[in-house]
């Protein structure tokens, strides 16, 4: 008989669908209608589980599974997966950590690039035809020029480093703030993001900071000024949301490019309404090439934890 597979999220990866498929007994939890049922009647059977790093597991599924070897996430975050529980199990957690990183930086240079030429708005004004009712150049407003910017990063670790590397190719001067100094790294080191906001033209956060929240206030984007601009990449709750929406509505920061949010997928209508608004719907990591390698990243973790091995992206043992 095939190992028992527990799949809380889909995989959008055919592929690896059918390598899953073709060595476990795969069973999708989010086509289940009585999942209270199901996990009665199979849950002691399950070996591995996977799911997203927004959805995780809960203790009392865990606990339900109690032949249980690995936890696969599809994604970086864990947050949603109780790990001190995990780690007292014994149980390995993985994550699909690296997988991401090309793809998000790409991304939140993206988004300010946008953010910063008002690419959206224009795109906007000629698909509605107002081009042609409105052929001066002075229809459209004046954008600011990306090269050059003075970039402050939040959190320098694989994505941060990322996007220095690409912002630093634009002419950019680079710093940053982490929790300590980065020997390695050849940018300015602010240790207050206050700080690091009043001298930086856009501020990029990167930081996978699963416990921080509301850290960018009104504080730090008065800070960052109205001729600043924030981009984030990394975790919704990073930024107060009301308190950005007052400062975009009333122009005490030049605009936001976004692809995470406090509660997703509901967007503030501030947001969605602002031509100041550059928005993605979390899709940093959505290529082929990246939800590809994180996808089997996630089979080989779920292959090497079932052959009694210590899975290599393991986060908890």
């Amino acid at each position: 008989m095939k190992p028992q597979v527990l799949q809380l999220n889909p995989i959008l990866v055919p592929a690896i669908n059918d390598q899953l498929a073709s060595l476990y007994q795969v069973h999708k939890f989010f086509e289940i209608d009585d999942q209270p049922g199901w996990m009665r009647d199979n849950g002691p059977a399950v070996q591995a589980v996977i799911t997203g790093g927004h959805t995780g597991i809960s203790r009392p599924m865990l606990e339900q599974l109690p032949a249980l070897k690995v936890v696969a996430v599809n994604g970086v975050g864990t947050d949603a997966v109780d790990l001190a529980y995990c780690r007292e199990r014994g149980l390995p957690v993985t994550a699909t950590l690296g997988a991401l990183t090309e793809d998000v930086a790409d991304l939140a240079i993206g988004l300010l690039i946008a953010a910063c030429r008002n690419i959206c708005a224009g795109d906007r004004f000629v698909r509605a035809g107002q081009w042609e009712l409105h052929p001066q150049p002075s229809a459209i407003p004046l954008a600011r020029r990306f090269s050059g910017m003075r970039v402050g990063i939040v959190g320098m670790g694989r994505v941060g480093r990322a996007v220095a590397t690409r912002a630093a190719a634009f002419g950019c001067p680079i710093s940053y703030t982490d929790l300590r100094r980065m020997d390695d790294l050849p940018y300015a080191f602010v240790p207050g993001l206050v700080d690091l906001a009043a001298q930086s033209d856009a501020l990029v956060l990167c930081a996978a900071a699963d416990q921080a929240e509301g850290i960018v206030d009104a504080a730090v984007l008065d800070a960052l000024g109205p001729r600043g601009f924030l981009v984030n990449v990394a975790r919704g709750r990073l930024v107060n949301e009301a308190d950005l929406c007052a400062a975009l509505e009333a122009g005490r920061i030049a605009g936001v490019g976004l692809d995470v949010f406090v509660d997703e997928p509901r967007v503030p209508a501030v947001l969605r309404q602002s031509e100041h608004a550059t928005l993605q719907a979390h899709r940093a990591s959505a290529t082929w090439e990246t939800r590809t390698a994180m996808a089997q990243m996630v089979a080989d973790s779920v292959a090497q934890a079932l052959a009694g091995e210590r899975p290599a992206m393991s986060l908890t043992t």
